[in-house]
C-alpha cells in the first residue's frame, strides 16, 4: 500500500530517502528552502562558469549500499582522484597522512625527540575514560603532538577550547588512528587497489571518487531522476510546522500553504529547529534540550586566480594562530571540471564562524581582501593574481559536540516516542557530525521501514561507518538482504 511521506530538506539524506521510495512507488513530497540548490552542504555552487564545493566532500565509504546507490545515481560520470593534503604548522607544510620521516625533519631532531617522548609517556600514563577531546587526543599523540597537529585548527572549527568539546567528535572523526597506525601506513602502506576496504582507516585513504562537476552534481541528477518517479520537490519552500493528528501529520510551509493527510515525516532539519516546529509541543524538557543544541558555522571566500603558483593539493589544513583562515580547498585538484580555464585557478578559503559575529557580517569585499591577504602570506599565491572573488555564507554547517550534547539529544529522542511517523535523519536532523554515508545510510533503513510500514530498524543505531550493528552479525546480514533489494548491485568497475 502506498504511503504519503514528507521530507523535509534535499540534501543526501533526504534526497537518498527519496529516491528509493520513488523507486516504490510511494507518494513523496520534498520541501528544500533553497531556492536554487539541492544538497545541502554537499551543493556544489557555481559563478561565472567556475564550480565549487561548500567544504569538501569525497565520496569514500566502507558500505557497499552507498557506494552502489552512487554508482547508480552518476555511473561513468564518477572520477577517481588522488587524495593530497598537507597540514600548514610554522611557515612549513606537512603532508597528510604522514609521509615517512618528512614530519621528523621539519619538526627537527630535538623537537621530534620531545614529540616521541610525549607519546610515550601518553601511553604509560593515559588519562582513563578521557570525556573531552584534548584528553582524547592526547592519549592517541601525546601532549605535544596534539598542541602542534590538532590544537589550534580544532579550536578553530569549534570556536571555544578542546577542553570543552566532547571526546566523541575525536572517536569518531578519527576513529582507529594514533600515532602509531599513522606511522605504519606511512612506512607500509598498501599498493593502490590493494587491501581489505573494511579495514580502511578512513582518515587515511589516499584515493576517492569524485563527481565531474562536484557533490552536487550527484544530488541534482538524483533530484532529477526523482521527479521522473514522481517524487514532488519544491524548492524556495521552508516548513514552519508540522502537526499530527489522528495519525497523520501536515506540513505548513514558509509560502503560506498547508499540506496534509502525510502517514510519514522525515527531517534533515537541524533539530533545534525541527522540535520548535512540532505540534503538539514536545515534552518540556525535551523542548528546553532541543534550545539548548549548538552549531557552528562557517563561510567560504572564492578566489579565482591565474594559475601561476599552482599546488596540487585537494586541500590544506592552516595550523598557524596568525591567521584566520582555517581550511583551503583547491577545487581543480578535486576535478579539473570544475575550473572552466585550465589557465586558472579556483581557491575555497574557509573560515569557520557562529552567524552573527564579527566575520559572519563582514561585507564580501572585506572577506575577499581578508582571504587574499592571508593567502599571500601563507605563501601559496600572491595578491596580484587574483582576478575575482565571491563569498558562499553556510549556516549550521556542524552540529557541535559540547559536554552536554548527547544528554539533550537523549531527550529528544526519547520524546520522540510519541510521534509515530516522525523520523530524524542526516547530520543536523540526528545532531551527529557524520559524513553523508551516514546521512545516507539512516535515509535508506528509513526508506525501509516506510515501505514495511513497521520499525525493521532503529536509525540510532547507524554508526560512523554507514553500518548497521543493532543484533550483530545477524542483523548485518538482513541489513544486507534488504538493502540489496532497494539498491541494486554494482554494474562493471
Amino acid at each position: 500500500m502506498s504511503k504519503k511521506v514528507a521530507i523535509i530538506g534535499a540534501g543526501p539524506a533526504g534526497l537518498t530517502a527519496a529516491y528509493l521510495l520513488g523507486k516504490e512507488n510511494q507518494q513523496v513530497t520534498v520541501f528544500e528552502k533553497d531556492p536554487r540548490y539541492v544538497g545541502g552542504i554537499s551543493r556544489t555552487e557555481s559563478y561565472k562558469g567556475y564550480h565549487f564545493d561548500i567544504g569538501g566532500h569525497r565520496f569514500f565509504s566502507k558500505s557497499k549500499e552507498v557506494e552502489d546507490f552512487w554508482t547508480e545515481i552518476l555511473g561513468d560520470e564518477m572520477l577517481e582522484r588522488p587524495r593530497s593534503s598537507r597540514i600548514y604548522y610554522n611557515k612549513k607544510f606537512f603532508s597528510y597522512p604522514l609521509v615517512a620521516f618528512e614530519a621528523l625533519n621539519k619538526l627537527g631532531v630535538i623537537e621530534s625527540g620531545l614529540c616521541v617522548m610525549s607519546y610515550l609517556k601518553a601511553k604509560a600514563f593515559p588519562v582513563k575514560n578521557p570525556t573531552n577531546f584534548e584528553d582524547w587526543v592526547v592519549n592517541q599523540f601525546g601532549q605535544r603532538l596534539f598542541n602542534i597537529f590538532f590544537k589550534t585548527y580544532t579550536e578553530k572549527v569549534w570556536g571555544i577550547p578542546c577542553k570543552e568539546i566532547s571526546a566523541d567528535w575525536a572517536a569518531q572523526r578519527i576513529k582507529g588512528l594514533s600515532l602509531s597506525s599513522a606511522i605504519w601506513n606511512a612506512l607500509f602502506k598498501s599498493r593502490a587497489g590493494g587491501g581489505d576496504k573494511d579495514k580502511v582507516i578512513k582518515t587515511l585513504i589516499d584515493s576517492f571518487r569524485y563527481p565531474k562537476y562536484g557533490p552536487g552534481m550527484m544530488w541534482e541528477t538524483c533530484a532529477a531522476k526523482s521527479k521522473a518517479m514522481g517524487v514532488q520537490i519544491e524548492m524556495n519552500c521552508g516548513v514552519k510546522e508540522i502537526s499530527t493528528s489522528n495519525g497523520k501529520w501536515s506540513v505548513s510551509t514558509s509560502d503560506g500553504r498547508t499540506m496534509d493527510g502525510f502517514d510519514y515525516v522525515l527531517s534533515t532539519a537541524p533539530m533545534r529547529e525541527l522540535v520548535a516546529s512540532v505540534t503538539p509541543r514536545f515534552p518540556e524538557k525535551a523542548f528546553g534540550s532541543a534550545r539548548e543544541l549548538g552549531y557552528r558555522d562557517f563561510l567560504t571566500v572564492v578566489l579565482i586566480c591565474k594559475d601561476e603558483d599552482a599546488f596540487t593539493d585537494n586541500w590544506i589544513y592552516i595550523h598557524d594562530p596568525s591567521v584566520k583562515v582555517g581550511r583551503i580547498q583547491n577545487f581543480k585538484s578535486w576535478s579539473p571540471y570544475m575550473v572552466p580555464d585550465q589557465h586558472m585557478a579556483c581557491y575555497g578559503l574557509e573560515y569557520f564562524c557562529f552567524e552573527g559575529d564579527g566575520l559572519w557580517t563582514s561585507s564580501d569585499e572585506t572577506l575577499i581582501n581578508l582571504a587574499k591577504k592571508e593567502i599571500q602570506q601563507i605563501g601559496l599565491t600572491k595578491d596580484s593574481a587574483v582576478v575575482d572573488g565571491y563569498v558562499v555564507r553556510q549556516p549550521k554547517a556542524y552540529p557541535v559536540y559540547d559536554h552536554s550534547y548527547k544528554e539533550h539529544v537523549n531527550d529528544i529522542r526519547e520524546a520522540l516516542k510519541k510521534y509515530p511517523g516522525l523520523y530524524l535523519i542526516g547530520r543536523n536532523g540526528m545532531h551527529k557530525y557524520n559524513n553523508q554515508d551516514h546521512s545516507m545510510m539512516t535515509a535508506m533503513l528509513a526508506a525501509k521501514n516506510i515501505v514495511a510500514g513497521k520499525e525493521l530498524y532503529d536509525l540510532w543505531e547507524v554508526n560512523e561507518d554507514a553500518e548497521y550493528h543493532e543484533g550483530g552479525d545477524r542483523g548485518a546480514e538482513e541489513t544486507q538482504k534488504v538493502l540489496g533489494r532497494l539498491v541494486p548491485e554494482k554494474v562493471g568497475n
